[in-house]
């Protein structure tokens, strides 16, 4: 393009943002269709040629899929697999029994931590709420500590770290070595985990709450008298799940082989036959495919087969959803790309010294807002945010990328899912208590999360 009009750049990236809002919030109109639609106004609006549009469009979408979209439907399956076959409460026993009695929220956010790279926060906090609950009976802890601490982690890592399939396609945007991204998502992860279990504990005290000894799906306010403690003292059950080893291993798996390949680029390994092999298993594809091949000969195999291919049907439907909106994203950004808007916002962003790395922090924070989706939140910001920092030499690229993720952590609300997935599994029922609890932890996360986004900028 010639000369670019500053004024139809913002008019058109507004346009572009409120169309995405406006459509996913008001109107029956899918967040796949309205990015695609902000795509192709942002681009009028902005002076691309009209020939152009639809060609960027489909690079976008294209180039972003081609990187990304199988990792994502890989990765999503064998989170199917992990989820269907006890691995997660393997990990948790494992975690319960290694730090022993009175860190059950600890083991339990341990736990959180590592099963949500795989699985879905909302379906990891279903399938290990009956463990929280478990637990808060034989010990006598309030199960909003235990709740909030494993439902605190689940967020944090399902924010933040690949090959989770919103910081995966993160690091697409920006172009991210995956490697350093998942330990750069890791290191993050920890001080916004340990908030979260600090806020647990503390709400825990404010909100004392444990199941009923007379009926297991309501809560009482009390401690349990001495008998009521040793009825429910026994001895978890830890029949017909699969081992330590194997619960372990198909998530471990593939992270080692990317890392591996992240350290053989890092030190400049030799070109040969063993970089060669490095290369090829230490690729994000072929090693989350091993990942899930590890996990249906080991974790499936005494599942029905035509169990397991069902489980893998319908995860790749879940899957189809995320890689759609995933590419839109993509597509929305070439757009900004190719019509130069991302170089003339990143320019007016240098000339008034505004820190660059606050731009896809607060979009992702207000999209998680007016959505109530971290997923959808972290790709919007992402997609519409990358174009601009990538101009911008002045921040990181890993930590913009970041910043999307931990922006996209935000406050929760009632339009938010997992909101009512952490509180109703627990067996909250009011109000008060529900915003007590979750809104004020996320809100915490969030808030420590940026603190350390603020310190990283200063020292990367």
């Amino acid at each position: 393009m010639g000369d670019i009009n500053i004024a139809r750049v913002i008019i058109g990236l507004v346009v572009a943002i409120g169309i995405i809002f406006y459509c996913s919030t008001r109107t029956k109109i899918h967040v796949f269709v309205a990015m695609i639609l902000g795509a192709v106004l942002a681009g009028l609006l902005i002076g691309l040629p009209i020939g152009s549009i639809t060609s960027s469009i489909k690079t976008g979408f294209g180039g972003t899929l081609g990187s990304i979209g199988i990792v994502i439907g890989l990765g999503v399956m064998m989170g199917a697999i992990f989820e269907a076959s006890g691995a997660a409460k393997r990990m948790a026993i494992t975690f319960i029994r290694l730090l022993g009695e009175g860190k059950e929220d600890i083991a339990m956010a341990i736990t959180g931590f590592i099963v949500a790279i795989p699985v879905f926060c909302d379906s990891a906090f279903v399938i290990l709420t009956p463990l929280a609950k478990s637990l808060s009976r034989k010990t006598g802890r309030s199960i909003v500590t235990i709740g909030c601490a494993l439902g605190a982690a689940l967020l944090t890592t399902h924010s933040l770290v690949p090959p989770t399939p919103g910081p995966l396609a993160i690091s697409g945007y920006f172009g991210l070595d995956m490697g350093k991204f998942i330990l750069l998502g890791l290191l993050f992860s920890l001080p916004i985990s340990i908030a979260g279990i600090f806020y647990a504990r503390w709400v825990g005290k404010k909100i004392y709450r444990v199941p009923n000894p007379l009926d297991n799906g309501s809560l009482i306010d009390r401690p349990y008298t001495q008998e009521e403690l040793n009825s429910y003292s026994g001895v978890i059950n830890d029949k017909d799940i699969p081992s330590t080893f194997l619960s372990f291993l198909p998530i471990a798996l593939p992270i080692v082989l990317i890392l591996l390949n992240t350290l053989a680029k890092a030190v400049g390994m030799a070109d040969g036959t063993l970089r060669s092999i490095i290369a090829l298993i230490g690729d994000p594809v072929v090693a989350v495919m091993i990942g899930l091949l590890v996990s249906i000969f080991t974790l499936a195999r005494n599942i029905d087969k035509k169990e397991v291919i069902s489980l893998l049907d319908k995860s790749i439907e879940q899957a189809s959803v995320i890689i759609f909106v995933t590419g839109a994203g993509g597509a929305l950004g070439q757009v900004l790309k190719d019509s130069g808007a991302g170089s003339a916002i990143a320019n007016i962003m240098l000339n008034s010294n505004i820190p660059g790395i606050l731009l896809p922090f607060f979009m992702a924070y207000l999209l998680r807002i007016i959505t109530g989706s971290a997923t959808v939140g972290m790709l919007t910001a992402g997609s519409l945010t990358a174009p601009i920092i990538l101009e911008m030499a002045t921040v990181n690229p890993y930590l913009a990328g970041l910043a999307c993720c931990i922006g996209s952590i935000g406050i929760t609300n009632v339009h938010d899912s997992y909101f009512w997935v952490v509180n109703k599994s627990i067996g909250l029922t009011d109000m008060n208590e529900m915003f007590k609890n979750w809104f004020g932890c996320v809100l915490t996360m969030s808030t420590v999360g940026f603190v350390f986004l603020m310190i990283g900028n200063i020292f990367m």
